[in-house]
């Protein structure tokens, strides 16, 4: 069989009549699973990939055992980037969710971020006997996100942090960082002494005993921010790891949750959450002032798409007042692999008439970020210029 008509075959779906292309074994078994989230009695227009509009009589209904054969299925045929897409296709399209509260659907379903956040959405709702099966998918996308990007936040954040401590005027002997002043003076060696005549020191500034820098994250948990809650918990976790930052994490609907004391801890942290409702930024960012005692020495990260339910003027006040204070505001419109985000444009475009960049950020660059954070870099220029995006 053409290789090029085979796969247009299982894109298109309805019969062999279209294409003249008939499916057996695996391909057949391929088919019928696409056909029962694409085709399933929802007609044309309806898949993801187009799948023709040939109505068939598949589809997944509302049965558990069903669904979890189905799940079983596509793992068996698709890889995992793909299965993760039809996993959300199917909880969006055919309204699975409330399946998800069921051990045997949690323990059928590959775990990636998105499922993660549909399942604490239904934290609330679940019962105890799905609790545990939700738990370790958690536990299994938080490990997962943790050894893809830990090493990295703490490489990034720690060189940010030597490189944002030195300078030319060591007071001491021991504040000397000797190999960098021997590279830096490698122009002056005297080969018929042979040393190097250090013209320029360089060194670390006076070693604080108290926190080098603050970092807040203030993380809307609002439901289209479930990914950016994930994601923001995990870098968290990593960054309330190293002693040279004093890390906070809050989050906010239209109360507020500081939940910094979980930070050992990111499932925990993850099911202190409560996906859904309302939003009030300037309530989180007023609660989060309350938290900043070193202005100059601050990053502040507000993780929100900004539609704000609260007093919108008095959120814009607020933020003037930390920059003016000496906080470093970053907004957030996204932490996720998303893509674009919808964002209430005309509170983007005030805080940047504030100074304050608004952009949404991948997983992947946020280690890159925090360290330009900590350099006090111009932020808005890293972004266009890493993420290839204009910031608002």
């Amino acid at each position: 069989m053409d290789e090029r008509l085979r796969r247009w075959r299982l894109a298109l779906g309805g019969d062999a009549d279209g294409t003249g292309c008939a499916l057996s074994g695996d391909d057949a078994q391929m088919d019928a699973a696409l056909a029962a989230l694409y085709n399933g009695g929802r007609g044309s227009g309806q898949g993801s990939g187009g799948r023709g509009d040939a109505e068939r009589g598949a589809g997944l209904g509302a049965s558990a055992p069903r669904v979890a054969r189905w799940l079983g299925d596509i793992r068996s045929y698709f890889p995992s980037t793909v299965v993760q897409v039809m996993q959300k296709d199917a909880i969006e399209r055919l309204n699975l969710t409330r399946l998800l509260l069921e051990p045997e659907m949690l323990e059928a379903v590959e775990p990636d971020v998105h499922l993660v956040g549909t399942l604490l959405s239904l934290n609330r709702v679940m019962p105890e006997t799905a609790r545990r099966s939700a738990r370790a998918v958690v536990v299994k996308v938080v490990a997962d996100l943790e050894r893809r990007l830990a090493q990295r936040t703490r490489t990034a954040v720690t060189g940010a942090l030597d490189r944002s401590a030195r300078t030319h005027r060591p007071r001491r002997v021991a504040d000397i960082d000797w190999d960098r002043t021997i590279r830096a003076n490698l122009k002056n060696y005297l080969p018929e002494r042979n040393t190097v005549v250090p013209s320029r020191l360089v060194g670390y500034a006076r070693r604080q005993r108290a926190v080098i820098r603050e970092v807040t994250l203030c993380i809307d948990q609002s439901g289209s921010m479930a990914a950016s809650v994930v994601y923001s918990s995990v870098f968290g976790a990593v960054l309330a790891s190293m002693r040279s930052l004093r890390t906070s994490l809050v989050v906010f609907d239209t109360s507020v949750v500081d939940l910094t004391d979980q930070l050992h801890d990111p499932v925990e942290l993850l099911f202190g959450t409560q996906l859904g409702g309302g939003t009030d930024i300037n309530r989180a960012i007023a609660y989060c002032q309350g938290l900043i005692t070193r202005p100059s020495n601050s990053i502040f990260i507000l993780i929100s798409d900004l539609y704000e339910g609260g007093v919108r003027e008095e959120m814009l006040r607020r933020v003037a007042a930390m920059t003016a204070a000496g906080v470093q505001v970053i907004v957030l419109l996204a932490l996720s692999d998303e893509g674009q985000p919808h964002y209430d444009r005309d509170n983007a475009e005030a805080l940047a008439a504030l100074g304050v960049p608004a952009f949404a950020c991948t997983p992947d660059a946020f280690p890159g970020l925090m360290a330009a954070a900590i350099e006090r870099r111009d932020i808005a220029q890293w972004a266009e210029r890493t993420l290839a995006v204009r910031t608002t």
